[in-house]
C-alpha cells in the first residue's frame, strides 16, 4: 500500500512538472498526462499491468460529474447569452450530423456495421472543454465575436449529448427496442435530466442564502454533493445525469450564493486534479502494442473528422447566422476530442457488445491525434486567423473571474469635538485612495451625498484598498459594467434592486458621479455598491 501511495505521489508531481515544459513548448499539458501514464502502463518502464476497464469507467464517471458541473458552474451567463443559441445548436443537432457523418463514414470506409459505426460516431461527437479550456487559460488567449463563450457552451453541454446518443446505439446493439421504448429513452434523458438539474439549483440556491454553516469549508463538501447528486437522481430514474449536473452548474454559477470566491477556488483545485486522475488512467489502460492494429484506421478517421466532418457541420449550422468565415475555421479547429470520447468508449467496451474494432484504443489515438495537433497548434490558428482579441481577458467569460471586488472598511466613530461634526460630505479631505461609504446613525445606513452633514455619534465608513478592519454586516463590491451587462443604458431607478442593496457611488472614468434614481447606467462605469449582510 505504501509503494502504491509512493508511486501516486511522484505521478502527480512529475505531471505538474510536466506543465512547466509543456507550456514552454506551446503543447497541451493533458498530453503530458497520457504520456506519464503510458510510461506507468504495461509497455512502459514500471511495467504496471492494469486493464480493469469497469474500475477505469466508474472513477472516470465520478470525475466527469464534477468535471461537467464545474464547466456548467464556470459558465457566465452574461457573457454567454449572445452566443448560447449558435452554442447549444452545436451542442445538440452538431453533434447528431458528426455522429451521423462519421457513421457513415466508418460503415463504408472501414467497413463496420451501421449500428457499430454509429456508435463511433456518437462516442466522437463530442468536443472536449477541459482540453480547449486549459490551452485557452495558459496562454491567456481571448478571440473575437464571442467566439470563446461559443466554445465554451458548445463543448460543456454537448457532452450530455454524446452520452444520449451512446447509450441508445448501445441498447440498440444489445436488446431489441421499439420505437416507443426508443422515444421514451430520448424524453426521460432529456426532460428527467432538465427538470431535476433545475429544481436542484433552485433549491441549493434557496438554502444556501438561509442556512449559515458553522464550520469552514463544509459549504464546499455541500456543493460537491449537490454536484454527486445532481447526476445520481435523474440516472435513478433514467434521466441524462451529466445534462442535470450541467444545469444544476451553470444555474448555480450565475447566482449570488455565499461564499462564492471559495466555490470556485475549491472546484478549480478538485476539477484539474479529475482532469489529471482521468488522462492518467487513460494512458495507465493504454497498451501502447494494442496501438498498430488501430492506428490506421484511427488515423483515418481523426482526418475526416477534423478536416471534414467538423468544418462541413458547423458551416452547414453557424452560415445561416451570419458567422464570419474565420470564426467558423476556429470553432472548427477547436472541436477537440478528449478524456469525454475515451470515457464513452470506456462504457461501450464495459457493456459487453461485440464489436470488430478495439474501441477504446482507435478512439484513444483519435484524441491522441486531437490533442497533439489542434490542441498544440490552437493559439498559431487563432493568430493566423486574426481571431485574437487583445482588448479584452478570456478569463472573463468565466464565472471564477471576479468582476465584483470587495473592498476594505474602516470605522471612524464621530464624537463630539471632531472636525468633521456639522461638516458637509462635500467638505471633507479624505486620505488617498478612499471613499466615505457610508454613514452608521443609530440604527440606519446612510449613504452619504455631498450636501450630508455629519453629526456627533455618526460613524464613518471608509473604503479603503487593501487594508482595515472589516465590517461584520457590511459590504462594499465594485462591480464593472461590461457592453454585455443586463444593467448596461438603464437607470438606477429601473434596477429595482433589493432594499439590503443599495449604489453609492459611480466611477466613470476619471469623474465621480453621484447616483440619483435617473442616472444612467454606461459601458465601462464601475459602481461602488453597499449590501448589508443578514446575520442569520
Amino acid at each position: 500500500m505504501n509503494w502504491i501511495l509512493l508511486l501516486l505521489a511522484l505521478v502527480m508531481i512529475a505531471c505538474i512538472l510536466c506543465n512547466k515544459l509543456t507550456s514552454k513548448i506551446g503543447m497541451p499539458v493533458l498530453l503530458a498526462f497520457l504520456a506519464v501514464g503510458m510510461l506507468c502502463g504495461v509497455d512502459g518502464p514500471l511495467h504496471i499491468c492494469f486493464d480493469n476497464y469497469a474500475l477505469t469507467e466508474t472513477l472516470c464517471t465520478v470525475a466527469l460529474i464534477f468535471i461537467i458541473f464545474y464547466g456548467g458552474f464556470g459558465t457566465k451567463w452574461r457573457a454567454a447569452k449572445p452566443v448560447a443559441g449558435k452554442a447549444v445548436l452545436l451542442s445538440t443537432l452538431g453533434v447528431f450530423l458528426t455522429a451521423a457523418a462519421m457513421g457513415v463514414f466508418c460503415r463504408f470506409a472501414l467497413h463496420t456495421g451501421w449500428l457499430e459505426g454509429m456508435l463511433m460516431g456518437a462516442v466522437l461527437g463530442s468536443t472536449d472543454a477541459a482540453s480547449v479550456f486549459s490551452i485557452l487559460r495558459s496562454k491567456k488567449l481571448d478571440l473575437k465575436y464571442g467566439t470563446a463563450s461559443l466554445l465554451e457552451v458548445e463543448s460543456g453541454s454537448n457532452d450530455p449529448v454524446a452520452y444520449l446518443m451512446t447509450t441508445i446505439v448501445l441498447a440498440m446493439m444489445t436488446t431489441e427496442i421499439s420505437a416507443g421504448r426508443m422515444l421514451y429513452m430520448i424524453f426521460a434523458q432529456i426532460v428527467y435530466g432538465v427538470g431535476i438539474g433545475a429544481v436542484l439549483a433552485v433549491c441549493t440556491v434557496f438554502f444556501l442564502r438561509r442556512f449559515r454553516f458553522e464550520t469552514s469549508g463544509f459549504d464546499t463538501v455541500f456543493m460537491a454533493a449537490i454536484a454527486i447528486l445532481s447526476y445520481v437522481l435523474p440516472v435513478l430514474i433514467g434521466g441524462n445525469g451529466y445534462l442535470s449536473a450541467y444545469i444544476a452548474g451553470i444555474i448555480l454559477g450565475n447566482q449570488k450564493i455565499p461564499n462564492k470566491k471559495n466555490q470556485v477556488h475549491f472546484f478549480d483545485g478538485v476539477t484539474g486534479f479529475m482532469q489529471l486522475m482521468v488522462f492518467f488512467l487513460l494512458g495507465l489502460l493504454c497498451t501502447p502494442s494494442k496501438l498498430g492494429s488501430v492506428i490506421l484506421p484511427a488515423l483515418a478517421i481523426a482526418v475526416v473528422l477534423t478536416f471534414v466532418a467538423r468544418p462541413l457541420v458547423v458551416g452547414v449550422l453557424l452560415t445561416p447566422f451570419r458567422a464570419k468565415l474565420p470564426q467558423q475555421l476556429l470553432v472548427s479547429w477547436a472541436g477537440l476530442r478528449g478524456a469525454t470520447s475515451a470515457i464513452f468508449a470506456l462504457t461501450a467496451v464495459a457493456s459487453g457488445v461485440h464489436l470488430q474494432y478495439d474501441l477504446f484504443h482507435l478512439v484513444f489515438c483519435v484524441v491522441l491525434f486531437s490533442i497533439a495537433l489542434q490542441g498544440t497548434l490552437l493559439p498559431l490558428v487563432s493568430r493566423k486567423l486574426h481571431m485574437l482579441d487583445d482588448s479584452t481577458d478570456v478569463l472573463k467569460t468565466f464565472t471564477d473571474y471576479t468582476e465584483e471586488k470587495e473592498l476594505q472598511l474602516l470605522r471612524l466613530p464621530l464624537e463630539a469635538g471632531n472636525s468633521w461634526v456639522g461638516a458637509a460630505v462635500s467638505t471633507l479631505t479624505l486620505p488617498p485612495e478612499t471613499i466615505l461609504a457610508a454613514v452608521l446613525r443609530g440604527g440606519d445606513c446612510l449613504a452619504p451625498r455631498g450636501d450630508t452633514v455629519l453629526c456627533a455619534g455618526d460613524v464613518a465608513v471608509l473604503a479603503a484598498g487593501h487594508c482595515g478592519e472589516k465590517l461584520r454586516h457590511i459590504q462594499l463590491n465594485e462591480l464593472e459594467i461590461t457592453p454585455e451587462h443586463d444593467w448596461n443604458g438603464k437607470t438606477l431607478a429601473a434596477l429595482k434592486l433589493p432594499k439590503e442593496e443599495l449604489v453609492i457611488h459611480i466611477r466613470r472614468g476619471k469623474e465621480t458621479v453621484i447616483p440619483q434614481g435617473s442616472t444612467e447606467i454606461l459601458a465601462g462605469d464601475v459602481l461602488v455598491m453597499y449590501c448589508s449582510k443578514k446575520t442569520a
